[in-house]
């Protein structure tokens, strides 16, 4: 009998101390890097996409604490220039969104290939696992130019077997419901579509981590 009583009394400890840890367990450090898109421009506080991201990771009981490293006006020449120092040791998932401010500006394709690519390579040598986010060149620079753009991301994807969600503006692009009145940058509203549409993407990453909160 006292020997029953010890083992409840073992195991109700045991298990209060597990569930202690797994409270105070390290959240799943993300850091979202890129451009206006990823830093909130125009949005208020608590409306950008990392921090909408997230609230949705946590609605769904995950433990993630998604970093903005988004810089307005960016483009992947000064993504690259500033990412060691942008994403800090420790970090377990860059999202990785430049390109857009390139093409808008008509710089050669060839040109952001080249960054991307540097800028992948550095965090695979990290070995932070990247989640590719990809952009659409405007119809108006030409079909030429629209080709060598696009497929930019699916080719750096496949080159170093990495997840890529095809377009960050999915669903909200050209659509006024979704944006602000520049008809470039997503409105809150638009944040959440975008949010609800990456997220089974990151979530699939972060199941995939075995060192995942």
């Amino acid at each position: 009998m006292a020997f029953k009583f010890t083992l409840r009394v073992f195991l109700s400890a045991a298990f209060l101390f597990l569930s202690g840890m797994m409270a105070f367990a390290e959240p799943y450090r993300i850091v979202g890097f890129g451009d206006s898109l990823m830093a909130g421009f125009g949005l208020g506080p608590g409306e950008g996409f990392t921090e909408k991201l997230q609230a949705a990771l946590k609605s769904k009981g995950i433990n993630a604490e998604v970093a903005n490293a988004g810089v307005s006006g960016d483009t992947s020449s000064g993504g690259l220039s500033r990412l060691d120092w942008s994403v800090p040791d420790g970090t377990q998932l860059v999202i990785l969104e430049l390109g857009a401010n390139d093409m808008l500006r008509g710089t050669a394709p060839e040109i952001v290939r080249k960054n991307l690519d540097a800028m992948i390579a550095r965090l695979k040598a990290r070995k932070i696992p990247v989640l590719l986010v990809g952009m659409l060149a405007a119809p108006n620079l030409g079909a030429g130019y629209s080709a060598a753009f696009n497929s930019i991301y699916p080719d750096l994807a496949e080159k170093y077997g990495i997840p890529l969600y095809p377009f960050f503006l999915e669903g909200v692009a050209a659509d006024s419901r979704y944006l602000q009145a520049d008809g470039l940058h997503p409105n809150a509203r638009g944040v959440d579509r975008i949010v609800e549409n990456i997220l089974p993407s990151v979530e699939k990453l972060i199941a995939a981590k075995p060192d995942n909160s």
